[in-house]
């Protein structure tokens, strides 16, 4: 397996299962926090909630992704260049379609005046992924950094990105209930939305590990 230049193919081998295994855990966490985050949404009518299980699946997509990936270059020994330049690029239009679907949810919320509602399990789950999701984009990230890794890298970014959409939820649900601003929670969602159009523009280009260097 080809490695970078500090390490030794054994240490490569050794952190490509570390990412396989996290991307792993991440296509069953997001896949059951997604079922649970889209049921709650349509018992409350929480359209925040609903978007936050949709962001949930698109980003088991993108793990799925990487994890095939991964574990073609662990039974190969080395990595298709070109097919994970394909994978990489369509994990990037998964950031495309998330930040697609922020920005309609929030200019939808803004004409209308929707205000964000709640319910304890809505809560619950944005709670446990404030918990679980940064521990898992810091691992990932971690990972890939060392690989020098893009794919493993934008499976970080996007994981990121259901850290603050976490964020911009509850952020939404408690600022709402202080100050009675409707417009509070899209606006978080534009923020979020353009931070996805800049780590998928990255991810399409390949540049992500380049970025890394000098983060941690």
């Amino acid at each position: 397996m080809d490695a970078p230049a500090t390490l030794t193919p054994e240490q490569a081998e050794r952190l490509t299962r570390k990412g396989l295994r996290l991307a792993q855990f991440t296509v069953v966490y997001n896949v059951i926090e997604g079922i649970i985050a889209v049921t709650a949404g349509l018992l409350a009518g929480l359209v925040s909630v609903i978007g936050f299980g949709i962001d949930s699946g698109i980003e088991s997509i993108a793990a799925v992704l990487v994890g095939i990936r991964l574990t073609a270059r662990l039974r190969h020994g080395e990595a298709d260049e070109r097919r994970e330049r394909i994978a990489l690029r369509l994990v990037a239009v998964t950031f495309f379609i998330l930040a697609a679907y922020v920005s309609y949810e929030g200019i939808k919320s803004l004409v209308e005046g929707e205000a964000p509602a709640s319910s304890p399990v809505s809560i619950g789950i944005l709670v446990l992924s404030l918990i679980v999701m940064p521990f898992l984009a810091v691992m990932k990230k971690r990972v890939g950094t060392r690989l020098q890794d893009n794919l493993i890298l934008a499976d970080a970014a996007e994981t990121k990105i259901c850290v603050l959409l976490s964020v911009s939820t509850l952020l939404g649900v408690g600022l709402y209930m202080l100050t009675g601003a409707v417009w509070l929670d899209p606006v978080a969602g534009f923020i979020i939305a353009a931070f996805a159009l800049w780590e998928g523009k990255e991810a399409w280009e390949g540049e992500l590990a380049e970025d890394t260097d000098d983060d941690d």
